[in-house]
């Protein structure tokens, strides 16, 4: 269960917080130009309205690139209200956002797909010449965990998403192709660690610390952790693979 407190803490919470924050404050900016004689137009208060919500933001110190979102989101509203689209289409967009990111809102984490040639980087990487178990954290549409489970049948390949509709996608294709992987829906941080052989994350540069300090704690000697593209500040790993045609690294913690 989230507590009120993580949840305020979310900083696209913050940003909506921060444009509910500066409405009153373009109202009365659009009252005060009234009582003066000028005639505000709904763009002059849509400019108020992000810029008061970019000083919010700024005074939150939130990353800066949502200073420029903060600013032109009302812009945006406005825009679009000039065309002449049915309000259910709102809301299937809102809905099917919704069950693709899910929390991203929370986790900073959004849906990153690995690609083939991270999926060979790992396979590579892997034990050989005993039974493996592999975790993928945030398994997305299914792509590592399936290629594992078709290439090493002595690996034990679990996915783990928590976004309904990536998690759907990749327990039917696990289902229709007969593959041994297997798929959970729910935050990693309800597992154990200690009992997955090897740990593979795609995350977010913002999700790395809360990963190490779980990983620290709760992996095994002889486990080993994998972050693709993003590095952990907190600890050097003891490899770092290039991924070919990618531009990417993948990270390697032993342990």
């Amino acid at each position: 269960m989230l507590s009120p407190g993580r949840i305020l803490r979310a900083p696209a919470v913050q940003a909506l917080l921060c444009q509910l924050a500066a409405f009153p404050l373009t109202l009365l900016a659009v009252y005060v130009l009234a009582r003066a004689g000028a005639n505000p137009s709904y763009f002059s208060a849509a400019l108020a309205q992000g810029l008061f919500a970019a000083l919010f933001t700024g005074w939150r110190r939130l990353a800066r690139w949502w200073l420029a979102i903060q600013f032109l989101f009302p812009l945006a509203l406005l825009g679009a209200s000039q065309f002449d689209i049915a309000p259910w289409l709102f809301l299937a967009v809102f809905l099917f956002m919704l069950v693709l990111y899910w929390s991203t809102f929370r986790t900073q984490v959004p849906y990153y797909p690995s690609g083939r040639a991270a999926w060979e980087a790992v396979a590579a990487r892997l034990p050989a010449g005993r039974p493996v178990s592999v975790i993928d954290i945030g398994s997305g549409l299914g792509g590592l965990v399936l290629d594992l489970a078709r290439r090493r049948p002595d690996v034990k390949a679990t996915g783990i998403e928590l976004a309904p509709l990536p998690w759907l996608a990749s327990w039917l294709r696990a289902r229709l192709t007969g593959s041994r992987a297997v798929f959970l829906r729910g935050d990693y941080e309800s597992l154990d660690f200690a009992d997955y052989d090897a740990v593979f994350a795609y995350l977010s540069p913002a999700a790395m610390s809360a990963l190490w300090r779980k990983a620290r704690r709760e992996m095994r000697p002889g486990s080993m952790l994998m972050s693709y593209e993003f590095a952990i500040d907190e600890s050097t790993p003891g490899a770092s693979v290039e991924v070919p045609e990618t531009g990417r690294t993948l990270y390697i913690w032993h342990f």
